[in-house]
């Protein structure tokens, strides 16, 4: 029996169940996985692809991402466009990982300021870094002088971004001054990366729990169940990319001349001039984000300069030689730099020079066929012409010529019916004479 006072069974579970649920702690909710934002950064770096890649890390932020991965190959490119990439990178308010990737990639040149910059420097097993000597643009690379100032300030920047990663500053300045490059297992011993990862995911999972300095504060990299979100470019951005390719860049010059030229030597056609004019503009943009030489710029606008003055001065071929010579030398000169990736591909040049020489020479022989075939109108159309004397003339009398009632004199009889040639013009009056074979 119960006693007194005491409550019964399931009032006693009730009563002990709230106190539990009052005692023990609200379950936490689970965190969210982290999410890195992923890029693909292949080729040249140009004003587009710093662009790009700025973007990029500003987006990342705007979003709480938990970092912005880099997947970089690259031969290198234009010094301002990786020293604003550098300078977005090294003020870059989550952590940004570089990652030199696939197998076969390179970060060479402007590349090796872009690893060392990032937060976390990574490459894949068979990539390489290095080669970052700096290249001069303009009239044949500039003088001694100017190379080692170019040179000095590259090797400055460059250790003093390494100070800051706590990378090795003596190899980044060798990579300089020396071009030195290493694979990714010798970039790791030297201090230059800070692992070799065979993919993202082993990326992910070497990087987890890594502290690293991120606007003045300490970040730690959590990965555990990481979320990689790809970014790519927009169709803008993808068409300013492509026109900064060395070999886009000399085709759409030669054919904005080309265009030009047409438009020229044949004024009211105007579709030429169009395109032309569009394709230079094109040309130009691209030019300044390439190691330009000016020399072969001026040697090609030279050659058709030439071509154009065959067209006016009897040479006998000499000008369309030279202008062919120059276009050959000028295209060679054009784009100056030790790697192949930076210069006109051999496979796109010569047959580019082919057609383009082709069309200049066809342009030539039409403009010059057409300037010594005989008039057939005005003035000149009517010397030679024939017809038949419609009055006795003479000296002076009617004749008929190409359809038309002319006055005409003749210095010796011409009886009516007979055919007439014209020797001259003189106002509206013609000088004619009887054909050679209808004479006596």
């Amino acid at each position: 029996m119960i006693g007194k006072g005491v409550t019964s069974l399931p009032g006693l579970i009730l009563l002990l169940l709230g106190l539990w649920g009052f005692i023990a702690p609200p379950a936490v909710p689970a965190a969210p996985p982290p999410v890195f934002n992923k890029i693909t950064v292949s080729g040249a770096i140009t004003p587009p692809m710093a662009e790009f890649i700025l973007a990029n890390i500003e987006e990342a932020s705007r979003e709480g991402r938990a970092g912005l991965i880099i997947l970089l190959d690259t031969p290198g490119g234009l010094d301002l466009a990786m020293r604003d990439i550098a300078k977005g990178i090294l003020n870059a308010p989550l952590p940004v990982i570089v990652f030199v990737y696939p197998a076969g990639a390179r970060a060479a040149s402007a590349g090796v300021i872009v690893t060392v910059a990032a937060h976390v420097a990574a490459m894949a097993p068979g990539t390489n870094i290095g080669a970052a000597h700096p290249v001069a643009i303009g009239f044949g690379g500039g003088d001694k002088t100017m190379m080692e100032k170019v040179e000095n300030d590259a090797a400055a920047y460059v250790r003093g971004i390494a100070r800051q990663r706590g990378r090795s500053e003596e190899w980044v300045e060798r990579a300089v001054r020396k071009s030195e490059s290493v694979t990714a297992e010798e970039a790791l011993k030297k201090g230059v990366i800070d692992l070799v990862a065979a993919d993202v995911p082993e990326l992910l999972r070497g990087i987890d729990g890594r502290e690293v300095k991120v606007g003045g504060k300490t970040v730690v990299i959590k990965t555990q169940g990481a979320v990689v979100t790809e970014k790519k470019m927009g169709t803008r951005q993808r068409v300013l990319t492509a026109i900064s390719d060395p070999n886009v860049a000399y085709i759409l010059f030669l054919l904005g001349l080309a265009g030009l030229y047409f438009e020229f030597s044949h004024p009211g056609v105007i579709l030429p001039g169009v395109v032309g004019a569009i394709s230079l503009i094109l040309a130009f943009f691209a030019m300044q984000t390439l190691p330009i030489n000016y020399a072969g710029i001026l040697l090609i606008v030279l050659g058709v300069i030439l071509f154009i003055a065959e067209m006016k001065v009897v040479s006998h071929g000499i000008l369309t030689v030279g202008g062919i010579i120059s276009l050959v030398v000028g295209s060679l000169m054009l784009f100056e730099s030790p790697d192949p990736a930076l210069r006109v591909s051999l496979d796109v040049m010569i047959p580019s020079l082919v057609i383009i020489t082709l069309f200049f020479v066809a342009v030539i022989v039409l403009v010059v066929r057409a300037q010594l075939r005989r008039k057939r109108t005005g003035r000149e159309g009517m010397v030679d012409a024939e017809g038949v004397a419609v009055t006795d003339v003479d000296p002076v009398g009617k004749v008929l010529v190409k359809g038309e009632y002319w006055q005409a004199t003749s210095v010796r009889p011409i009886k009516a019916g007979m055919p007439v040639r014209v020797i001259s013009v003189d106002g509206l009056r013609l000088q004619v004479e009887a054909r050679e074979r209808d004479r006596g």
